[in-house]
């Protein structure tokens, strides 16, 4: 066990970073790609050198066929010949294959058949060939051969000895190398500071995702390049800190409604306390005193009523403001003529007041929740009916699904107007209790606008007046 210990440290120690191996694997395709380059143009420029000299090689080689042309004898001709990159060597070969001039007179005249020499094979089949290197046995010399073929089939061979003049003439200018290599230094000086630059980058948003796994603050941390990766990097971080900013409100929205829901369920006990105690006083007064006349008796009774029905509204609120709390995504909703709904919600409400109720709305269809939709206007008719004490209730809209609802009673204060949409939130909790309000009718208007996509407002104009959307 500790021995394995010990490989897996070593094995980390030895892990390299992501700058060495993305450095070495550039610097590894960048000098593979320059030593194919410099040993490719080595020998391009080494053939390039060889085909010259070649070519001046054939030069005199030509000229011996045309003299031999003209009638000249082949010891003739080739005893005319000069030296030119060192001594030149100048044989004239036979259709047979026999030597039939040679113009070395130091070494014995050379003898045997010469067609399976590579440069003679090469001339009777292409015209002209030449071979590098190849040893001669006549002089024991190396020489460069160049030949070509004449008439009658004869080769007249011309070849200089390969000596070490040769050999730097044919070499390759390492000039060029020597430019090659620098440039190999200074691309691999540019490909460090370029893989430093990614992987700064890159081990940035290492340390940043290692502080968001730990839980560590990011907020004001170090900045990343700018270049496309150091973008990328950036976009990231922005997106985490989004999503983080996100799922923290999130937590808090779900803080909030376990709070709003807490804070419900006290307001509903409190508000229940009042009509079920009202209930049982009568219903014991009436089991107690059965001697009570039946105008006190019917009193009584008239009275555990009207709060049975406020029991059964505030249920029936506080039911419907859940269901929005709990399932907004889940409603279900449909193509509805709105101004024929609030028209029908508006011809009911009417034979319940003496208050005048205008409407003016054009043609309007809206995907909703028929109930909800309800809710909204019932809410608020019946809201200025209890408290405006006003004699007119407008209700306008545009095409756009802009509404204002307006009565013409004595409006509320203006520091109470923030708070009117919160739930149980009541400017006089006696006279609304006595109105048979439950103090959750606004809260269900805010809740049904805000589920249509629109938001809703209050203000004081001449009586209380509401600006809604509804789309």
């Amino acid at each position: 066990m500790a021995m394995d210990g010990r490989c897996d440290d070593m094995g980390r120690r030895l892990r390299l970073s992501f700058h060495s191996r993305v450095l070495l694997t550039v610097l590894a395709l960048c000098w593979v790609l320059v030593g194919t380059f410099m040993v490719f143009q080595y020998h391009r420029e080494k053939e390039f050198k060889t085909a010259l000299l070649d070519t001046r090689l054939q030069a005199y080689n030509a000229g011996v066929i045309e003299k031999l042309r003209r009638g000249g004898s082949p010891d003739s001709v080739i005893r005319a010949i000069g030296e030119v990159d060192g001594p030149l060597r100048v044989t004239i070969v036979g259709a047979d294959g026999k030597v039939i001039a040679d113009n070395n007179d130091s070494t014995p005249f050379p003898s045997g058949d010469h067609s399976s020499r590579p440069e003679i094979i090469g001339a009777r089949q292409k015209g002209s060939a030449f071979t590098v290197e190849r040893h001669s046995e006549s002089d024991d010399l190396d020489y460069f051969y160049s030949a070509m073929r004449g008439d009658g089939g004869i080769i007249v061979r011309s070849a200089v000895p390969y000596t070490h003049s040769l050999q730097e003439l044919l070499r390759a200018d390492r000039t060029l190398l020597w430019v090659l290599a620098v440039m190999t230094l200074l691309m691999s000086l540019a490909g460090f500071l370029a893989t430093r630059k990614i992987s700064l980058s890159i081990s940035r948003l290492n340390r940043f995702a290692g502080k968001a796994e730990r839980g560590e603050p990011i907020f004001g941390d170090e900045g990343f390049p700018d270049d496309e990766l150091g973008s990328i990097a950036s976009h990231i971080v922005r997106l985490y800190i989004q999503r983080d900013s996100q799922h923290r409100e999130a937590l808090r929205q779900q803080q909030e409604k376990i709070s709003l829901k807490k804070q419900l369920t006290n307001n509903i006990n409190h508000e229940l306390k009042t009509p079920v105690a009202a209930i049982t006083v009568c219903l014991e007064l009436l089991r107690d005193h059965p001697e009570l006349s039946v105008e006190k008796k019917g009193e009584f009774i008239d009275r555990a009523l009207k709060n049975a029905r406020r029991l059964d509204a505030l249920l029936k609120d506080v039911s419907a403001i859940t269901r929005m709390d709990e399932g907004a995504d889940m409603i279900q909703k449909e193509e509805l003529d709105l101004a024929a709904l609030v028209a029908g919600i508006v011809e009911e409400e009417r034979l319940m007041t003496d208050m005048a109720i205008n409407v003016e709305i054009p043609p309007l269809r809206i995907h909703g929740n028929r109930v909800l939709l309800e809710s909204v206007f019932r809410n608020l008719i019946d809201n200025s009916i209890a408290y405006s004490g006003g004699t007119e209730i407008s209700i306008t809209a545009d095409t756009r699904g802009n509404f204002v609802f307006r009565d013409n009673g004595c409006g509320i204060p203006a520091e109470h107007l923030p708070h009117i949409f919160g739930r149980f939130y009541r400017l006089d909790k006696g006279r609304s209790r006595a109105a048979g309000g439950t103090g959750l009718g606004l809260a269900i208007v805010k809740n049904a606008v805000m589920i249509h996509g629109g938001t809703i407002s209050a203000s004081n104009d001449g009586g209380l007046r509401f600006d809604f959307h509804l789309g």
